[in-house]
């Protein structure tokens, strides 16, 4: 779109595409997930997902062990992420991010856009 608003399919897509991704590594999906623009920033938001282990772990007091590990894959796997929302919507990501929140347990994938040849477009500047 002229104003770099990403439609509605290709949102879904996204989420339905970092769903996968986590599940196909994680062995266990997200139950809710959507994916948010603002701006030139996307945020896809995924509700539960965490391991048997990771639950276990968390319970246990480790927290600090659960949040270096995940974010650590993600870390590692950042490439499968950043693939996945520029083949959706044509446009580069300059920078990627990860967060994990425990109570309640969501994961937030968080990326900044660029045009298709990676420059920041007028609707990133402030306002």
């Amino acid at each position: 779109m002229a104003d770099g608003s990403i439609p509605g399919d290709q949102l879904a897509a996204i989420t339905r595409e970092m769903v996968r991704i986590k599940s196909a590594h994680y062995g266990k999906g997200a139950t809710e997930a959507k994916t948010y623009q603002c701006d030139n920033f996307l945020f896809s938001v995924l509700k539960g997902g965490m391991t048997t282990v990771e639950q276990n772990l968390l319970k246990h007091g480790e927290a600090r062990l659960v949040r270096q590990v995940r974010l650590r894959f993600q870390e590692s796997n950042g490439e499968n992420f950043r693939a996945a929302v520029e083949r959706i919507t044509g446009r580069y990501v300059l920078a990627y991010e990860s967060q994990v929140l425990f109570a309640p347990d969501y994961t937030v994938e968080i990326f900044v856009l660029g045009d298709a040849h990676g420059r920041l477009t007028e609707d990133s500047t402030d306002r």
